[in-house]
């Protein structure tokens, strides 16, 4: 910590460290979020201006550094450049092995980034070893069963499903989508309950979210609407595995106020229940579906 020479001095030092710690944040998530989107150039800009926050702030060699090559390593992926993205790599990982306390969140995305290079380079043997790495420190930092963990199935899942390994590749979709399906309902129950109260104290209504932030909610969509992509292949023998994506997906728009989203998939889910004749409760909940989303758009926030 640096020495400060008045108490006026030490407030305005730890000011410009918050400023900076935001800076930082703010940079990495939208680095995350354009990635997620697909949009590989425009998150560059962002994830070098992490990498030169986390500079000023933590030195040339700290760990903290870690994430920000991360983003840079999966972006020159994105964009094709292999050997730029192994060279960011190389650093993250020398970075790593030097650091004497190193989080297992940041294990967790170095053996993430790790499998999608070798996913990217076919070498699928290595990949498998990493991304089961990413999962084994994401479920000592989260859990076994927390969206964050469960980036690490969905690229599994997108080996076995390339290698032809279907039965493997379903296990694994259906655990990721299990996961965010249990997030966003207990989500959404948390929220029912405030919202009571809220109205009961207030008597007035207070906006849905989703509890993720920008870049979180970049990584829902894309994970669930490739699975959702997948699931539209075998609809006919296997029609409730893609109504339970839809109705994820339908929870997620919905809390993200999307409703013109949400009610799209919605629609999907009871048509497609529909035309493959299942239950009366299959098809009822979803119709609850509908209700809720209809509800909530015939109440707007005050």
């Amino acid at each position: 910590m640096p020495f400060y020479n008045s108490e006026e001095e030490r407030k305005h030092g730890l000011q410009q460290l918050q400023q900076r710690q935001h800076l930082i944040e703010f940079c990495y998530t939208v680095a995350q979020k354009y990635l997620f989107e697909g949009k590989h150039e425009d998150a560059v800009p962002a994830a070098l201006h992490s990498l030169r926050f986390r500079m000023n702030v933590h030195g040339l060699s700290s760990v903290e550094l870690v994430p920000a090559y991360l983003l840079l390593a999966e972006a020159s992926l994105g964009l094709g450049r292999i050997v730029q993205a192994e060279e960011y790599l190389c650093q993250a990982q020398w970075t790593v092995l030097k650091s004497t306390e190193c989080p297992y969140a940041t294990h967790s995305l170095l053996h993430r980034n790790l499998g999608l290079l070798y996913m990217a380079k076919e070498n699928y043997e290595e990949a498998r070893y990493h991304l089961a790495n990413d999962i084994y420190f994401a479920s000592c930092a989260f859990g076994t069963e927390d969206i964050r963990t469960s980036g690490g199935y969905f690229h599994l899942a997108n080996i076995f499903y390339g290698l032809k390994k279907l039965d493997r590749a379903d296990t694994l979709y259906t655990k990721v989508s299990e996961i965010w399906n249990k997030y966003l309902n207990n989500h959404y129950q948390v929220l029912s309950q405030a919202r009571i109260q809220q109205i009961d104290l207030l008597g007035k209504r207070f906006e849905t979210d989703t509890g993720l932030d920008e870049a979180q909610e970049a990584e829902a969509i894309r994970i669930l609407t490739s699975i959702w992509n997948i699931r539209e292949s075998t609809s006919d023998t296997a029609p409730q595995k893609t109504i339970f994506v839809l109705k994820t997906l339908v929870m997620l728009y919905h809390l993200m106020m999307n409703s013109s989203k949400a009610q799209e998939y919605a629609m999907r889910a009871l048509d497609l229940a529909r035309e493959q004749q299942l239950s009366d409760q299959e098809q009822n909940s979803i119709q609850d579906l509908l209700s809720l989303i209809s509800a909530e758009d015939a109440h707007p926030v005050t």
